[in-house]
């Protein structure tokens, strides 16, 4: 009896945590001394946040307040895609971070690659946005997950339904 074990391969934002973590943002701009006066605000639509400062110092700002607040509810900072800084009204800038959801075409192929690659005894397929990895063995699939976590690719991988 040879049962298949396998994963499914993901990359997702939790979007409550990240309205958790723009609120927590949101608060602690209001609070602090440096932004006194400042028209610092975020506004989050389905899958991108829109940063609005009034200027590029205070913007950066903002960013990194809004980075330790997603890194401590252990939300991936490497899915974020920033858009370039443009003029906003009344002398402000504006810029727009892109939260990635699911994992593209291009990264999806090179992950099949580099498993397939790693010549263990496992299958990869691409299946929408994320990947099913099949397997006889636990501690293939496992290899599986070390070798992607040390891939350095451009998003964070979840990995789910680990059957």
């Amino acid at each position: 009896m040879s049962s298949e074990n396998s994963f499914d391969i993901v990359s997702k934002m939790d979007l409550q945590e990240l309205t958790n973590a723009v609120t927590q943002t949101e608060k602690e701009i209001g609070t602090r001394y440096d932004f006194k006066g400042s028209k610092s605000s975020l506004k989050l639509d389905k899958d991108a946040l829109t940063i609005v400062s009034d200027d590029e110092t205070k913007l950066k700002a903002v960013i990194d307040v809004l980075q330790s607040k997603m890194a401590k509810r252990g939300l991936p900072l490497k899915n974020i895609d920033y858009a370039k800084v443009e003029p906003a009204s009344s002398g402000t800038v504006r810029q727009r971070l892109n939260f990635k959801q699911g994992i593209d075409q291009d990264i999806a192929k090179k992950i099949n690659i580099l498993i397939r690659d790693s010549k263990m005894k496992v299958k990869s397929q691409i299946q929408g946005d994320q990947l099913r990895v099949t397997g006889k063995s636990k501690n293939d699939l496992q290899a599986v997950m070390q070798l992607l976590n040390g891939a350095n690719l451009p998003l964070d991988l979840q990995y789910t339904n680990f059957k």
